[in-house]
């Protein structure tokens, strides 16, 4: 709007400065240069057109010394001068016709624009005023009324003249103008097409693009506001569906080697098979003959409507570009009689259809002309140049040449498209003037209800009339209104095949309907489309390859979200649908299967009694509990013989008892955990090893008694022998001077002789009762804290299932880890007491020690337990709890093996040594020492005390 003012203010300026100039004299400042087509005299209604006949402007040379002219144009384009043709065509129909416009007759003025937006705002003023000279504001001469302008090409064209137009409410009707800008009423108030908006275009190709799964698009678009306009529609809709765009070019609207040759450096380089491409064909052109050069294939490119079934792109030799295009056209129709008028020119009818013709066939109307290019070319050549009159020169065209049998895009009616977009917009016209014409008094829509005239009417009434027209199309039927200026997005979905020559043509494969609903609006066969690898698969164009179920994206840095690597889902994680954003987390019973697309129930786990491993202990442990009842069957019938009645028979049927339970108590650990089978086995298992150790320590503290005063006995006896010596050697000395005096030796002996293991007041301060209530109070004090712990935090079963990922373990949970540290800690205390007792006990000499059979057991059993930790902590399940039995196990045969095997050996094997007299000491003298236990110590004092008294007499 801004630049319509802009053009406002200008246009009342020049004005002003033409009214003032006026007084004193009328100069022209500039004349346009402008070529087309006119015919306008005895004609009631004039309709203006503008097409891009040719496709640039003449360059100047920006010498600005002498009279500027206005610049004329080259670069002739064919298909743009059917389009003119068929406005032709269509005026004259209509003048023809008796239904429509029957007492009217049309003419037309008809620009050219160059493909420029200069030359469409000189045509635009130029149309205005009515003569050559454009004066603004005024329109000059008294001739029919300009009833429409049909035009102006393309959108950047129409934008501009739309804005002269629109200020002074003038209709305009474009047939190749798509640019959804042009939709903005208050920008544009008198704009309307006959071809669909770019929003639908946009739209229908984004739905493409999503149909096939393309999620990395190239795109190329021209600089102009068609291709920013439909790029930027394109790229928000894609993007918005998750689709990246690999790279977006801008063509440039001036021929510029450089800039093309980095776009095709682009599409070299990136990886994107698909290319969008909103451009005119035109500017184009030249991208794609240096996509030629450099044999660029392998890519499939996304046609706009402007170049889809543009013969100045598809070109012999580019099948191997652009073979698979696939593309959306504006809807294509026959239009009988177009062809034979297209064919039937006259090439000396006007100076435009003259150039043409040249154009066409490569030769020259004139005569002097073509006699100068073949003077020229003689002399090139070094020829001689024959009279005129002895031929016609080379170069000359005849006006005789055949249109048809040349075969040029100017006379293919096959694919009439834009064509039939300028058939309908003139005929919009037609129909609007016709319904101005016969409105009928009292019912017209001005006020009033009046009419206006045919003859002399102004711009804005006749856009009424085209806002509101409804009309159906000759030939084809289809109906023609407008809606805000716009008609319906209905596209025909085109590809580019190759046929056996290795030419392109046209197959529709599908067609699009902006105004269904979104579910239906494309229709498409994909077994009909061929692809450019000549393939009927489509071609994929992902920066990355879509993540299968099991994995998640993991977007990589400083690059679109397109691109992305394919990251496994964790442990215990699963994706089951293709390019997840992240991993879903499987529930606390189930985990993740090994492609990580489902989540499976956890596997259940216990030892269980029924699996081999829980067979091998069951049975071992029933080995072992047999075993113990075998020894104390033993024991039992042996009951009255010295080496059972040794040290307490009562403690070792108690340590048997205590082995039983511990044997047994590890079968409880088997199966699948209770809350009865969690109590029993952890209490079980504390009190069995206290009663265990109780009753090892009771015989052991005994044991460590005896060994001290055995110790000191061994120290009493070691000073009477050396008082013994010492008076020997005295009387021994007096007997050698003479003296026959003996002295007395008086020896007395400090050794406790009695025989009586446990009734020796000396040796046998803890007597067996006293025995017996360490064992009991030792087991009773962990009876109360076992109590205690069942009643605060017992033990009871739960699903573990963080030790391992793929199983929930069932367990016992101990409840509190202070109390059953503090339990076994307890069983480890007297353990460690009865060793050290045992320990201090172990030189005590007898045919058999005891002393030594515990400090063996019990360092079995400490090797076993400390070996446990460290194999109980490195092991998970089912095993944890096959270690823990093994423990119990080997500890309980430990202590069997070494404390009773060696009894059972004497008592099964060796009864002869199951003796009052071999339980007596036997003498082992260590360093003029001796040593022994309690049943020795009586035997040991008596030899003291005979040996000192024989030293005396024989002395």
């Amino acid at each position: 709007m801004e630049t319509g003012r802009l053009l406002l203010g200008l246009c009342a300026f020049l004005c002003f400065y033409r009214s003032v100039a006026s007084e004193s004299t009328c100069k022209l400042k500039a004349k346009f240069n402008l070529s087309g087509y006119k015919d306008v005299e005895k004609k009631k209604v004039v309709v203006g057109g503008m097409f891009p006949i040719h496709k640039r402007t003449s360059s100047s040379d920006g010498n600005t010394s002498r009279l500027p002219v206005s610049s004329g144009c080259e670069g002739f384009n064919f298909r743009t001068f059917r389009w003119t043709q068929t406005m032709l065509f269509a005026i004259n129909e209509i003048n023809g016709r008796t239904e429509l416009l029957p007492n009217t007759d049309l003419g037309y003025v008809i620009y050219d624009s160059c493909f420029t937006i200069s030359k469409a705002v000189e045509g635009t003023l130029t149309y205005l005023t009515g003569q050559d000279e454009a004066v603004p504001n005024y329109r000059c001469g008294s001739g029919a009324p300009l009833a429409a302008l049909v035009g102006a090409g393309g959108s950047d064209l129409s934008i501009a003249t739309a804005r002269i137009l629109g200020l002074y409410h003038f209709p305009q009707v474009s047939y190749s103008s798509t640019c959804s800008a042009l939709e903005n009423k208050f920008q544009f108030p008198t704009f309307l097409r006959t071809i669909p908006n770019d929003k639908h275009q946009s739209t229908a190709i984004a739905q493409l693009v999503l149909r096939f799964g393309w999620t990395w698009v190239g795109t190329i678009a021209a600089d102009d506001d068609y291709g920013k306009y439909a790029i930027k529609d394109f790229t928000e809709q894609v993007e918005n569906a998750g689709v990246c765009i690999a790279f977006s070019e801008v063509l440039p609207k001036v021929s510029s080697p450089e800039d093309i040759q980095r776009i095709v450096q682009t599409i070299v380089e990136d990886t994107a098979k698909i290319i969008v491409v909103f451009s005119s064909d035109v500017d184009l052109s030249p991208l794609i003959q240096e996509l030629l050069q450099h044999n660029v294939t392998n890519r499939t490119w996304i046609a706009s409507e402007a170049w889809v079934t543009s013969a100045l792109i598809n070109r012999p030799g580019l099948n191997t570009v652009l073979g698979g295009t696939l593309g959306f056209g504006v809807k294509r129709a026959d239009i009988p009689g177009l062809e034979r008028h297209l064919l039937d020119m006259d090439p000396y009818a006007d100076p435009l259809t003259e150039e043409f013709w040249e154009t066409l066939f490569n030769c020259t109307l004139n005569y002097s002309k073509a006699v100068r290019q073949a003077r020229q070319r003689a002399v090139e050549g070094n020829a001689t140049m024959p009279r005129a009159g002895r031929g016609v020169p080379d170069g000359l065209c005849t006006g005789e040449e055949s249109i048809a049998q040349l075969g040029n895009t100017y006379s293919d009616v096959s694919q009439l498209r834009i064509t039939y977009s300028v058939y309908k917009a003139v005929y919009a016209v037609a129909n609007a003037l016709h319904n101005l014409e016969h409105c009928e008094v009292g019912q017209g829509p001005f006020v009033g209800g009046s009419c206006t005239n045919i003859s002399n009417f102004e711009p804005w009434q006749l856009m009424y009339y085209l806002k509101n027209v409804r009309f159906k199309v000759p030939h084809t039927d289809e109906e023609v209104s407008f809606e805000e200026g716009d008609v319906e997005g209905l596209y025909d979905i085109i590809n580019w095949q190759v046929d056996g020559n290795g030419e392109i043509f046209y197959v529709t494969v599908g067609n699009y309907n902006g105004s269904a609903a979104p579910e239906d609006r494309m229709t498409l066969r994909n077994d009909s489309i061929m692809w450019n690898d000549e393939g009927t698969e489509p071609p994929r164009s992902v920066c990355s390859e879509n993540c299968q179920p099991g994995t998640r994206k993991g977007i990589r840095q400083g690059e679109p979200v397109c691109c992305f690597d394919c990251i496994p889902c964790a442990d215990g994680e699963i994706s089951n649908s293709t390019n997840a954003r992240a991993c879903i987390l499987c529930t606390y019973d189930e985990w993740s299967n090994e492609a990580h697309d489902a989540c499976l129930p956890k596997i259940i786990e216990f030892l269980a009694f029924g699996e081999p491993l829980g067979i091998t202990l069951i049975a071992i442990s029933a080995f072992g509990a047999l075993t113990t009842i075998a020894v104390g069957v033993v024991f039992l019938v042996h009951l009255g013989t010295p080496l059972v009645k040794a040290n307490d028979a009562l403690l070792s049927f108690s340590l048997l008892l205590s082995l039983v339970v511990t044997f047994l108590c590890s079968i409880v650990f088997l199966g699948e955990p209770q809350h009865w089978s969690c109590m029993t086995s952890q209490v079980g298992l504390a009190l069995g090893f206290a009663l265990c150790l109780s009753s090892i320590m009771g015989k052991t503290v005994v044991l460590m008694l005896r060994a001290r005063v055995l110790k000191a006995a061994r120290l009493r006896a070691k000073a009477a022998a050396t008082a013994a010596k010492e008076a020997a050697e005295s009387a021994r000395e007096a007997a050698e001077l003479g003296n026959n005096i003996i002295p007395d030796v008086i020896v007395t002996s400090s050794l406790n002789t009695d025989t009586n293991t446990c009734s020796d007041p000396e040796a046998d301060r803890i007597t067996c009762g006293h025995q017996r209530a360490i064992a009991a109070v030792a087991t009773l004090i962990q009876a109360v804290a076992c109590t205690v712990w069942l009643l605060i935090l017992p033990p009871h079963p739960v699903e573990n299932t963080s030790a391992q990922n793929i199983k929930i373990i069932l367990e016992c949970d101990e409840g509190s880890v202070i109390f059953i540290c503090c339990i076994f800690g307890y069983d480890m205390l007297l353990a460690l007491l009865a060793f050290v007792f045992a320990f201090i006990a172990r030189k005590l000499e007898d045919h058999f020690s005891e002393a030594k059979s515990v400090t063996f057991g019990m360092l079995v059993f400490f090797i076993v337990w400390i070996s446990f930790v460290p194999a109980y902590l490195s092991t998970r399940g089912k095993f944890m709890v096959a270690v823990q039995i093994f423990a119990i196990l080997a500890s309980s045969f430990g202590l069997l093996t070494c404390i009773f095997l060696p009894k059972c050996y004497i008592l099964l094997l060796k009864p002869e040594q199951n003796r009052e007299d071999m339980m007596k000491p036997r003498a082992k003298p260590r360093d003029g020492a001796y040593t022994g236990t309690s049943a020795s110590l009586a035997t040991a004092g008596t030899q003291v005390n005979n040996s000192i008294a024989s030293t005396a007499i024989d002395d």
